[in-house]
Protein backbone atom coordinates (compact mmCIF):
# COMPACT_ATOMS: atom_id res chain seq x y z
CA UNK A 1 0.00 0.00 0.00
CA UNK A 2 1.21 3.47 -0.76
CA UNK A 3 0.12 7.04 -0.26
CA UNK A 4 -2.08 7.85 -3.26
CA UNK A 5 -1.70 11.64 -3.12
CA UNK A 6 -4.15 14.47 -2.57
CA UNK A 7 -5.53 14.58 -6.09
CA UNK A 8 -6.59 10.92 -6.12
CA UNK A 9 -7.79 10.97 -2.51
CA UNK A 10 -10.04 13.97 -3.16
CA UNK A 11 -11.24 12.68 -6.54
CA UNK A 12 -12.29 9.31 -5.04
CA UNK A 13 -13.37 10.56 -1.61
CA UNK A 14 -17.12 10.05 -2.05
CA UNK A 15 -16.65 6.50 -3.35
CA UNK A 16 -14.21 5.82 -0.51
CA UNK A 17 -16.71 6.98 2.11
CA UNK A 18 -19.43 4.78 0.57
CA UNK A 19 -17.06 1.78 0.49
CA UNK A 20 -17.25 1.73 -3.32
CA UNK A 21 -13.53 1.46 -4.11
CA UNK A 22 -11.53 -1.76 -4.25
CA UNK A 23 -9.69 -2.86 -1.11
CA UNK A 24 -6.31 -1.72 -2.45
CA UNK A 25 -7.58 1.76 -3.32
CA UNK A 26 -9.41 1.94 0.00
CA UNK A 27 -6.19 1.16 1.88
CA UNK A 28 -4.23 3.69 -0.20
CA UNK A 29 -6.76 6.46 0.45
CA UNK A 30 -6.95 5.56 4.15
CA UNK A 31 -3.14 5.77 4.36
CA UNK A 32 -3.21 9.15 2.65
CA UNK A 33 -5.90 10.50 4.99
CA UNK A 34 -3.88 9.32 7.96
CA UNK A 35 -0.92 11.47 6.89
CA UNK A 36 -2.63 14.46 5.24
CA UNK A 37 -4.52 16.79 7.60
CA UNK A 38 -6.11 18.79 4.76
CA UNK A 39 -7.59 15.73 3.04
CA UNK A 40 -8.56 14.23 6.41
CA UNK A 41 -10.46 17.45 7.22
CA UNK A 42 -12.21 17.30 3.84
CA UNK A 43 -13.15 13.67 4.50
CA UNK A 44 -14.52 14.60 7.93
CA UNK A 45 -16.69 17.35 6.42
CA UNK A 46 -17.93 15.00 3.67
CA UNK A 47 -18.69 12.22 6.18
CA UNK A 48 -20.52 14.66 8.50
CA UNK A 49 -22.56 16.09 5.63
CA UNK A 50 -23.46 12.59 4.44
CA UNK A 51 -24.56 11.61 7.96
CA UNK A 52 -26.69 14.76 8.36
CA UNK A 53 -28.40 14.23 5.01
CA UNK A 54 -29.03 10.56 5.81
CA UNK A 55 -30.61 11.49 9.16
CA UNK A 56 -32.77 14.14 7.50
CA UNK A 57 -34.00 11.62 4.93
CA UNK A 58 -35.19 9.32 7.70
CA UNK A 59 -37.28 12.03 9.35
CA UNK A 60 -40.95 12.43 8.55
CA UNK A 61 -42.23 15.80 7.45
CA UNK A 62 -44.87 17.38 9.70
CA UNK A 63 -48.43 16.53 8.59
CA UNK A 64 -49.26 20.18 7.93
CA UNK A 65 -46.26 20.54 5.59
CA UNK A 66 -47.16 17.33 3.73
CA UNK A 67 -50.73 18.60 3.30
CA UNK A 68 -49.47 21.93 1.93
CA UNK A 69 -47.12 20.21 -0.52
CA UNK A 70 -49.83 17.83 -1.73
CA UNK A 71 -52.31 20.71 -2.16
CA UNK A 72 -49.76 22.66 -4.17
CA UNK A 73 -49.04 19.64 -6.38
CA UNK A 74 -52.76 19.09 -6.98
CA UNK A 75 -53.16 22.78 -7.87
CA UNK A 76 -50.28 22.56 -10.33
CA UNK A 77 -51.77 19.45 -11.93
CA UNK A 78 -55.21 21.05 -12.28
CA UNK A 79 -53.79 24.17 -13.96
CA UNK A 80 -51.46 22.16 -16.20
CA UNK A 81 -54.35 20.32 -17.88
Amino acid sequence: MSDCGCEKARRDLEEYLRQEVCKTEHADIAAHLEHCPECRDEATVARTLTDVVARACRETAPEELRDQVLATLRDIQVHAH
